[in-house]
């Protein structure tokens, strides 16, 4: 049986303001907001100023409202509002991918204290419904990997740079349009893709796995030679957040990736976001969907405030039947591009397959350990563009036996 939801909410950016009109629009949703808290009183808003207060007391101390949606840019903040909300018994509707990745056991124990439903479908993938799919259809199957391109920002850079617009340039058109920040640090750096992948990880392997434990690789250091590079090869740049389980291990990172036009997300392009699930039934399925924009997140974040409609609570059964283990131990082949060719000798590679030089610019691919890879720190290296090759993640066995093969072909070449 339904229930009538009265809403309290905090924050009215660009989300907050996008479900104010979405739910307004929405016939199908019995629920109403009557309190929206904002930060600054000075800030001009697209409705009247008359609709908003300025203490979150109004919303956390009003009996009459049983559902907090919590829409602010500080997670910091938003784990306080959060965490109050859910002692004062209100069920709470997020999509502050920070606070959910860094916070999320602590959370789940307050929900389980004062039996109310914590959601953060908007957390992820904009528009794509990733999470209710992850615990609802793909419950029964056993799933082998996740990747997806995560971050809309991310990835409209990048495909005008695989038009051959420099990365400076494309980064002032997204700003300019809206899906990058001033500071875009978060998005470019990877931050913002590995806080997603802390949260899929949780809901495809049920492992709860600290942020700070997960390498991000970003687009920052990526050149027009390595652009290059990929049209000579056929393939297109994205950065994917990957996880992957190899037995009873699951590894997981954040990296820009080459991918070949078999690849699911190839033709993802400008802000659209996508993921790929693959199961041992199911095979390999692909969500699409717009991940920038103020009316994709407030999507999400209604059809959060319509499952609460019937009570939905997250089960989290992988996380109570999963005997899945995170390991970093395994090998990936990297390419590796500088302007200082000296710089590639400090690459720890375990194999080199190929060595280019040329006066302005230099690169190398091979395989290398994980940890190694990791343990080169690429966010704090402008020289140097760390970029993952499409070839299959190996264990030093499997690696050995490449290696060994290739070898053995040159011998009787």
């Amino acid at each position: 049986m339904s229930k009538k939801l009265t809403i309290g909410l905090i924050g009215f950016g660009c989300v907050g303001s996008g479900l104010y009109e979405v739910l307004n629009q929405s016939k199908l949703i019995d629920a109403r907001i009557k309190s929206i808290v904002v930060k600054d009183p000075n800030k001009k808003r697209s409705i009247p100023q008359e609709n908003f207060s300025f203490s979150r007391d109004v919303v956390l101390k009003d009996p009459e409202i049983n559902l907090v949606v919590e829409l602010i840019d500080d997670s910091e903040a938003a784990y306080e509002i959060v965490k109050s909300a859910i002692a004062a018994g209100k069920d709470v509707v997020t999509a502050n991918k920070k606070l959910i990745a860094e916070h999320l056991s602590e959370l789940l124990e307050l929900t389980k204290k004062y039996g109310v439903s914590l959601l953060y479908e908007g957390a992820v993938a904009g528009s794509i419904p990733i999470l209710r799919n992850l615990e609802e259809y793909y419950n029964n199957d056993s799933l082998s990997s996740i990747q997806g391109i995560v971050n809309g920002t991310t990835n409209y850079i990048l495909t005008k740079s695989n038009e051959g617009i420099d990365y400076a340039t494309a980064l002032k058109d997204a700003q300019e349009l809206g899906f990058a920040e001033a500071n875009p640090t978060l998005d470019v750096q990877g931050y913002d893709s590995k806080f997603k992948l802390a949260i899929l990880l949780k809901h495809t392997f049920g492992l709860e796995i600290d942020p700070k434990e997960l390498l991000n690789i970003g687009i920052q250091n990526i050149r027009p030679q390595d652009v290059k590079f990929a049209l000579e090869k056929g393939y297109r740049i994205k950065l994917l957040s990957r996880a992957e389980k190899i037995g009873n291990d699951v590894v997981g990172f954040v990296a820009p990736q080459f991918i070949d036009s078999t690849h699911f997300a190839y033709e993802v392009n400008n802000e659209f976001n996508a993921v790929i699930v693959e199961g041992l039934f199911s095979d390999k399925q692909l969500f699409i969907g717009k991940g920038a924009g103020s009316h994709p997140t407030a999507s999400a974040v209604l059809s959060d405030i319509s499952a609460l409609k019937f009570d939905y609570k997250y089960e989290y059964r992988k996380s109570e039947d999963g005997d899945a283990r995170f390991s970093q131990d395994f090998y990936l082949k990297v390419y590796a591009g500088s302007r200082y060719p000296e710089i590639l000798d400090e690459i720890p590679f375990f194999s080199v397959d190929e060595v280019y030089q040329s006066k302005d610019y230099a690169y190398q691919t091979g395989w290398i350990h994980f940890e190694e890879f990791q343990q080169l720190d690429p966010n704090r290296r402008e020289n140097l563009s760390l970029i993952v090759l499409p070839d299959n993640i190996l264990s030093r066995k499997e690696l050995e036996a490449v290696v060994t093969a290739a070898e053995e072909s040159l011998e009787y070449a």
